[in-house]
């Protein structure tokens, strides 16, 4: 889940802006030295007043607030004009007991179900996947029930990671869906998804990407550079960052998919002061484990930027691309 959100790395953001005096988790950097951070399948999240993670296993990344806040961005951020030609698929479809089979990796608190299901017609049934058994609670409870033509929409959970995800595991499905995840995979596991959805022949809508570009309004001087800083954080670890959407859309072409991109641009105003606010604490604290050399010009820049936030000055682009990618149905043609 991360789209603007920064991911998981050694501790050293500027003070009072990221880890848990300044930051919601999943908006910046967790204070877990030296760790790759796990992808939204495994993604995790912490509630308020201690939800902890079993002993031995990752510790949550991603609180419900820092989903909750998101929300209504990444929302008016997907790409519409990718539905018709998903519609178009689905429709031409056998019809299915129990509705058509998706599956959402790393699914949260649920947003892409609560988008998207209402806009498909047909019954569907979902298989939201997380790690975090306290977001898949809240997924499931707050999972729409209804299709746009009023058929209805059944959910499960599954707890889980991506890189048990085989063709296997989606026999059966229509649809495999995500938000903000390719950025925090590695090529190799672009790879798998990408095999694992033509191995059984559904298709994929992956939204929000981080694309690597961010616009600010008004510029500032170290704009640029706190972005580059930024961008090289995401892909620390091997990590494909702002290189993932044409990596994966190589890889779903490289299995014979027809493959459509989409801008999906977060523009965030005076009416998204939250959400600006957390972004950039995230956003520049990353930037600062990067460069550690930017710590006290990052802190002067950041006071400046929330001080502009907090007066409605500031207008921010934070750029991300959609992909849908169309894969031979199972034992048929396109």
């Amino acid at each position: 889940m991360t789209s603007p959100a920064a991911p998981a790395g050694p501790a050293g953001a500027v003070p009072g802006a990221a880890g848990p005096d300044g930051v919601i988790p999943g908006a910046g950097p967790a204070a877990r030295p030296g760790e790759r951070p796990a992808p939204p399948v495994p993604g995790a999240s912490r509630a308020p007043g201690g939800h902890e993670a079993p002993e031995g296993e990752e510790p949550p990344r991603y609180a419900p607030e820092w989903l909750r806040l998101r929300e209504g961005a990444d929302a008016a951020a997907r790409a519409h004009d990718l539905l018709d030609p998903l519609r178009i698929r689905l429709a031409n479809l056998p019809g299915r007991a129990g509705g058509r089979i998706v599956h959402d990796l790393g699914c949260g608190t649920g947003s892409m179900g609560r988008w998207l299901a209402p806009r498909l017609d047909g019954a569907q049934h979902w298989i939201l996947h997380d790690r975090d058994p306290y977001l898949l609670h809240f997924a499931a409870v707050g999972a729409p029930r209804s299709a746009a033509d009023g058929s209805r929409v059944t959910v499960e959970t599954r707890r889980g990671d991506i890189g048990r995800l085989t063709p296997d595991a989606l026999a059966g499905a229509a649809l495999v869906t995500a938000s903000a995840l390719l950025d925090v995979l590695t090529a190799d596991e672009v790879g798998a998804l990408a095999a694992a959805c033509a191995g059984a022949g559904c298709a994929a809508l992956l939204t929000l990407s981080v694309a690597g570009r961010v616009d600010l309004t008004p510029g500032h001087p170290l704009d640029g550079e706190i972005a580059a800083a930024f961008n090289d954080h995401q892909r620390r670890t091997g990590l494909l960052g702002p290189d993932a959407v044409p990596v994966a859309a190589d890889a779903f072409a490289a299995h014979g998919a027809t493959v459509r991109l989409h801008a999906s641009p977060w523009h965030l105003g005076d009416g998204d002061a939250g959400l600006t606010g957390q972004w950039l604490r995230g956003w520049v604290g990353a930037a600062v484990e990067q460069r550690p050399e930017l710590r006290e010009p990052a802190a002067r820049y950041l006071a400046a930027r929330l001080a502009e936030c907090a007066t409605g000055a500031l207008r921010v682009t934070v750029h991300h691309s959609d992909l849908l990618a169309l894969c031979r149905p199972a034992g048929g043609t396109r």
